[in-house]
């Protein structure tokens, strides 16, 4: 009866993991402290939809960098910069008269010069106060998954995943070791955290793996019911593979 205590074991492991995951999927849907109302537009984009922004909706598809590319791409349509096809961003007319955090942290990042390479400016604006401000009020609002948020789920789907691999070399190994006479109990004993475990990790992409990082499942039925038929809209629910080919190759650049 060695197995027993290997059967406890991967129980034990299996039924942690699917828990975890289970309580970070439901705190990861949660609305925060601002509830669901109100649209909080300071991020400068507007006329998305009634819930969101270009710019929310920009960072519930693709994070702090899809609204970095939204943001440069906005200005060189309004022809406030240059956007190269060689990688390079040029300012053509200070934003100062507007009120918009966005546009003021991609001059920032530019400097003082008014040129700089795409690639240095992308990553500046992505973690500027602007774009953090803007992450927290769609997490207030239950729309996006905060990043203690995300760095639950993850954990929690390596937890399940540990469980179910536990589970089976244990299971394994007892099968083994068994005589003939106790092998039929062992399967049966070791089918249910592998059984468990395999449902949860199942379960687990059904449910979290079509979100993107960012939005929450409040988030994603938003996105959903955008239509793309904006240019900037499209941009912010789809990439930059939607635009074309001169500014794609301005924002691949690698400098």
């Amino acid at each position: 009866m060695v197995w027993v205590p290997l059967l406890l074991v991967a129980c034990v492991v299996a039924g942690v993991g699917c828990a975890r995951l289970c309580r970070a999927t439901l705190a990861a849907g949660r609305p925060g402290r601002g509830g669901t109302e109100g649209t909080g537009g300071a991020d400068g984009f507007h006329g998305t939809a009634a819930e969101l922004t270009v710019g929310e909706a920009a960072y519930l598809a693709g994070g702090p960098l899809r609204v970095t590319d939204l943001t440069l791409v906005a200005m060189h349509r309004e022809r406030r910069l240059l956007l190269a096809h060689t990688g390079w961003a040029t300012v053509v007319d200070s934003p100062g008269h507007r009120d918009d955090a966005l546009e003021r942290a991609v001059i920032g990042a530019i400097g003082a010069g008014g040129q700089s390479p795409i690639p240095v400016v992308r990553p500046v604006v992505a973690a500027a106060d602007s774009v953090r401000l803007l992450a927290e009020r769609l997490v207030d609002r239950g729309l996006a998954v905060s990043a203690a948020g995300h760095r639950e789920i993850e954990a929690g789907l390596r937890t399940v995943r540990t469980g179910f691999l536990l589970s089976l070399a244990l299971g394994t190994v007892s099968t083994l070791l068994a005589p003939a006479a106790e092998r039929a109990p062992v399967l049966a004993g070791f089918a249910l955290p592998l059984v468990a475990s395999g449902l949860c990790l199942l379960i687990g992409r059904i449910e979290v793996y079509p979100y993107t990082r960012w939005a929450s499942p409040a988030g994603q039925r938003l996105l959903a019911g955008l239509s793309s038929a904006d240019p900037l809209t499209a941009l912010a629910t789809r990439g930059p593979g939607v635009l074309e080919p001169e500014l794609r190759a301005a924002l691949r650049s690698r400098g």
